[in-house]
């Protein structure tokens, strides 16, 4: 049967008026175990804060007895924690001396504190996410006409739940530890590979480890320098070796990316696909690259005007849907920010924030593209620098690795023709230097120079 919605303002009230989810037997064993077991707020504290009890009384409690702990208390039970709250003017607020020993004859076996306290977490959650629906009800109802607006807003709230209840599983510096040597190891045993996602260019690999996650790289060039071209191959390096990638392309479409990637995979004059001059055994070429493009785990976003909201929204979604493994976006001074009425300089220092936290949150690479101002061109050595970054401050602030591509024949054509420099100018955690490549113009991609070859077969 398919869902009717109600269609009057005060069933939707009746509703929302009920009592929202709660278990104040599991709150009462929460706090009952902790006074007969110490120890057990350890547990405990790993699951829930005081703000995930429904009680205003059990909020109190726990929040006394949590802060006893950590300042060195031992031995708290109801006579320390009655004093406590006397202390702080609470006692009577709570129930007196009557509830906190109600609260003691509550609980069956302190040894079951921590599935208590998940019952009481769940009930947190559920209240959470009925508060964020009713946010995004009420705003629907009160007849915003920005509703793209509205879903970020309500996309937001969502996330934010799924982000706070991940912040309370607290890890000991230890648990850190046993990690991070795990992934030491996990190096050492692979050595000779790439500990992060390949960008397709052994030159670029050994300098950055590969594309890393939770890191915002900055790939940044004068218009035609073939910037566009490089992270085609960055996609489709990833893509040939199973791991989803994101493209948002603010500037061209996704027919004309889908060309490129024809013409690179086929290995094919782009030129010649344009202009329809394609022979038997080229068209051939093309339908078998065509057939191994559609297994790619590649996904287009060529919607122009994309606020970092609809990015963020975008790709949270793709991630959860796809397990998507890398973001790139072409190109980051397209991007619209929320807030139009902001100074530019502090809308691109917004943005790029919110890119590594985006990076940060989704635990994979963000590779965003950007221009460099025409100070480049009014310099006899042409070669880019990172004050040449538009905006730059923010920019290279925010960015864990920043690149320049760099072509001299595009302004000498005597000049090292059809040859390339990735710059590396900032690593944040490893060297900087050049990589050199090689510009194959016609079929609009990029490969190592020494020796000269593609950077992957894709």
């Amino acid at each position: 049967m398919a869902f009717s919605p109600p269609k009057k303002k005060e069933e939707i009230g009746d509703f929302l008026d009920k009592v929202p989810p709660q278990d104040l037997e599991a709150e009462r064993c929460v706090l009952g175990s902790i006074l007969l077991l110490n120890e057990s707020i350890d547990e405990v504290q790993s699951q829930i804060t005081h703000t995930c009890f429904y009680a205003d009384a059990h909020r109190r409690i726990y929040k006394a007895v949590q802060e006893m702990y950590e300042s060195g208390v031992r031995g708290i039970d109801a006579v320390t924690l009655r004093d406590e709250l006397a202390r702080r003017a609470e006692l009577d607020v709570v129930g007196g001396t009557p509830y906190i020993l109600q609260i003691l004859e509550t609980v069956p076996h302190a040894a079951h504190a921590e599935y208590y306290a998940k019952i009481v977490r769940e009930k947190w959650l559920q209240r959470s996410l009925i508060e964020a629906c009713t946010e995004s009800l009420k705003d629907a109802y009160h007849g915003h006409t920005d509703i793209e607006k509205i879903l970020s807003q309500a996309e937001q709230r969502i996330f934010g739940i799924v982000e706070d209840g991940a912040s309370i599983d607290k890890m000991a510096l230890g648990d850190i530890m046993d990690d991070a040597f795990q992934r030491i190891f996990a190096r050492i045993d692979a050595e000779g590979t790439t500990s992060g996602l390949t960008s397709g260019f052994q030159g670029l690999d050994e300098m950055t480890g590969g594309f890393q996650e939770t890191e915002l790289l900055v790939l940044a060039a004068r218009p035609s320098m073939g910037k566009t071209a490089l992270v085609c191959n960055f996609a489709l390096a990833g893509a040939a070796v199973n791991e989803g990638v994101l493209i948002f392309s603010l500037e061209m479409s996704s027919l004309e990316l889908a060309e490129r990637f024809l013409c690179m995979h086929a290995k094919i004059d782009g030129h010649k696909v344009r202009q329809g001059t394609l022979d038997e055994v080229e068209q051939h070429a093309l339908m078998e690259s065509s057939n191994v493009l559609k297994k790619y785990p590649l996904y287009i976003d060529d919607q122009a005007g994309r606020t970092i909201s609809q990015i963020a929204s975008i790709s949270r979604r793709l991630k959860r849907r796809f397990d998507i493994k890398l973001i790139i976006i072409d190109y980051l001074q397209l991007i619209e920010s929320d807030d139009k009425a902001m100074p530019r300089e502090q809308q691109v220092s917004t943005i790029t924030r919110r890119l590594k936290f985006l990076a940060k949150d989704l635990r994979v690479p963000v590779i965003a593209l950007a221009q460099l101002n025409r100070g480049v061109e009014t310099r006899e050595d042409k070669r880019p620098r990172l004050a040449d970054l538009r905006e730059s401050g923010a920019i290279e602030q925010d960015a864990d690795i920043v690149m320049f591509l760099h072509r001299p024949d595009a302004y000498d054509p005597e000049d090292r023709p059809s040859e390339a420099d990735l710059i590396v100018a900032k690593n944040r955690h490893g060297p900087i230097g050049t990589v050199e490549l090689v510009w194959l113009k016609k079929s609009l991609k990029f490969g190592d120079k020494s020796p000269m070859q593609d950077p992957v077969d894709f």
